[in-house]
């Protein structure tokens, strides 16, 4: 039956994923998605992954955000964070300078970089997030991009996605309508979807990428989170 759920994977083309995208836009499409992380999952799955970790935190720790957007996920853990009796500064990582502008004010700090390439020393951050990013790269670059959480992060990373699904594609498309998105958010909201993982995808490319077997599960709102200790050994090749 979930095979039947389960549309194969297709990468169509997302309007984020083009630099040229007018800056409005892709604000605007980046409220849509903070909206859709709200109402569907995506925030609670984060932070689910996030429960365990809490306990082995320092004090004052750190969080980086790999694609954060609009910074909501971010700012939501530093609020949890506060609750367990954690400090947490978070910064937001976004490809350009646009999009990370979005979010000025919310993060701690604004990094523009590369997330095949984050410009962090090794082990330098306590927590390493990515959500609802990885499916915008081919398979090949998104083991650069685990590769490179595993290697910035010293106390755990999490990778948050979409569980594809052909209910969470129709599902999306018609919540759209109420909420208000942006055509564009619409279409790419359904692409993202189509470009999401399946549990047995997910820990598979963590596998081949890091050589650790993250913890691999289903969040409601048809999401999906890998969560690993970093290993500090030189991780297979991403190739």
């Amino acid at each position: 039956m979930s095979a039947l759920l389960s549309p194969p994977r297709a990468r169509g083309a997302e309007t984020l994923d083009s630099p040229d995208t007018d800056p409005g836009l892709a604000r605007r499409s980046l409220r849509d998605v903070a909206l859709a992380n709200r109402f569907f999952g995506g925030t609670r799955a984060v932070l689910d992954a996030l429960g365990p970790v809490w306990a082995r935190l320092p004090r004052q720790a750190t969080l980086l955000d790999v694609g954060t957007g609009m910074g909501d996920i971010p700012a939501h853990a530093r609020r949890v964070g506060a609750r367990r009796g954690v400090t947490l500064e978070t910064v937001g990582l976004e490809a350009t300078v646009s999009l990370a502008a979005a979010n000025r004010g919310i993060n701690t700090w604004l990094v523009c970089g590369d997330a095949r390439a984050l410009p962090f020393a090794d082990h330098s951050v306590d927590i390493v997030t990515c959500s609802q990013v990885l499916h915008h790269f081919f398979d090949a670059e998104a083991r650069f991009v685990l590769a490179e959480m595993n290697r910035v992060a010293r106390v755990q990373a999490i990778v948050s996605d979409i569980h594809r699904s052909w209910i969470a594609a129709a599902g999306i498309w018609l919540a759209s309508f109420p909420l208000a998105f942006h055509p564009a958010s619409r279409h790419d909201a359904v692409v993202s979807v189509m470009r999401g993982f399946r549990v047995p995808e997910l820990k598979q490319m963590v596998r081949e990428s890091l050589g650790v077997d993250a913890i691999v599960r289903y969040r409601p709102g048809y999401r999906i989170t890998a969560s690993w200790v970093p290993s500090h050994t030189p991780a297979p090749s991403a190739t």
